[in-house]
């Protein structure tokens, strides 16, 4: 039977099994053993026990669950209200004033999340009814809350870039430092954005009731400090290369542990609840990455990724011609599959072929997190869009309408760190982290 035919077959057989409620995990697991049992010559008991205990028990993946959970106790904490008590006075004269208090809390939040929705539902928690209640338009305050949210995969500490780490073994502590300055960048482009939009729509956007002095922003700003003592604590130890990413990780649930006493949020109910949710989130994306594991194996066996490899390579795809197929074909895949399973599925058969084109897997584990942030914000499986459409109620097809201009900002973004590689080398360059 030809490689295209077996494709094909696998293909179709995930997706029943998607589309009959099976989980990702278990699914992905399915079409691997029948890959095995069906396609080749190795017995697949044997495979999928070793393959599946040999990634549950990788030590650098003992960062993501302890992430998770840095996550999970500041989503129980005042940490989101306290960043916009802090930022809106210095917010006052900028064009579209408080809408850039998504972009900034979002920017901030995300360098102590690493997750995509919990940023979007912790900052829209606090954002949208205060925006609303002052009159600003539902459509750029909640499309540029969809956008921002995304941020929490792109700013170091990020669990997506953490499960492309160790699926392509490349260094998470140097994947941390590549994703600042592009981080930064998205938010700036985002930023500009509101810029151009309250420019543009003069009226929209209420004027401002209060002039605060210098002195009292700087006041206000006391309500940072946590925040970036924690972000200082974090990040600072793996770019001052003290820390790996595991032990900034460690270091990350403390820092949070410590806020949250000293925010009297801590009590035995947060404390658990706290705990039992990275358990939920931290299984079901171990048992993605076990599933994929094999999955990976079985592939390997039947030698699609060895055809594909060879198939696109005859295409004679020039690097960027390459990149760009890809862009598009991941922002397709975002219509069905979260972020974490679009990396997982898709790396073992995508690697050989970026290697072969000559493209350094470090920068390409930044172009990943991009382009599974746009998969963030499509429908039909936009996770940020669900986040959304709980907290406000709307449509899930206008709520994406609205984010689509942040889609098109993450296209620019792609482009630019292909035209500009420094932008993702350079910190890392710098920086001696492993």
């Amino acid at each position: 039977m030809n490689e295209g035919l077996i494709t094909t077959l696998l293909i179709v057989t995930l997706f029943a099994l998607l589309a009959g409620g099976v989980w990702i995990g278990l699914a992905l697991a399915g079409v691997a053993w029948i890959g095995m049992e069906l396609f080749s010559t190795r017995p697949a008991g044997d495979a999928m026990a070793v393959t599946i205990w040999g990634t549950a028990s990788s030590w650098t993946l003992t960062a993501l669950p302890l992430f998770v959970w840095m996550g999970e106790i500041l989503f129980r904490t005042r940490l989101s209200e306290d960043m916009f008590k802090g930022l809106a006075p210095w917010l006052e004269r900028v064009p579209g004033r408080l809408l850039h208090t998504n972009i900034i809390g979002c920017t901030i939040f995300a360098a102590v999340s690493g997750s995509s929705a919990a940023t979007c539902a912790t900052i829209g928690k606090m954002t949208l009814p205060e925006l609303k209640r002052r009159g600003y338009p539902d459509g750029i305050t909640i499309g540029s809350l969809a956008g921002a949210g995304t941020l929490g995969l792109l700013i170091p500490p990020s669990i997506i870039m953490i499960v492309y780490g160790v699926s392509a073994n490349v260094s998470i502590a140097k994947l941390f430092i590549a994703g600042v300055i592009p981080g930064v960048l998205l938010a700036t482009l985002f930023s500009g954005y509101i810029v151009a939009w309250a420019l543009a729509h003069p009226g929209a956007v209420p004027a401002a009731t209060t002039r605060t002095t210098l002195a009292q922003k700087v006041y206000a700003s006391r309500h940072l400090i946590p925040v970036m003592l924690l972000i200082a604590l974090v990040l600072g130890s793996i770019y001052a290369g003290v820390a790996t990413a595991t032990e900034a990780a460690a270091f990350g649930v403390v820092g949070a542990l410590a806020i949250s006493a000293a925010q009297r949020s801590l009590n035995r109910t947060t404390f658990v609840e706290s705990i039992m949710g990275a358990t939920r989130l931290y299984c079901m994306i171990a048992l993605i990455l076990a599933g994929a594991a094999f999955l990976t194996l079985a592939m390997g066996y039947i030698g699609l990724p060895r055809e594909l490899a060879e198939w696109i390579a005859s295409l004679h795809l020039s690097p960027f011609a390459l990149i760009v197929a890809l862009t598009v074909f991941y922002a397709i895949l975002g219509c069905f599959l979260d972020g974490i399973s679009m990396v997982v599925l898709t790396m073992g058969v995508i690697l050989p072929t970026v290697e072969k084109a000559g493209i350094d897997l470090l920068w390409f584990g930044i172009f990943i997190v991009l382009v599974v942030e746009m998969a963030q914000i499509t429908p039909p499986v936009g996770f940020n869009l669900f986040v959304l459409q709980g907290m406000t109620g709307k449509q899930i097809t206008w709520i994406a309408r609205h984010t689509l201009p942040m889609f098109y900002l993450m296209v620019a973004a792609v482009l630019l760190i292909w035209f500009f590689p420094a932008l993702v080398t350079t910190l890392p360059q710098q920086m001696k982290v492993g």
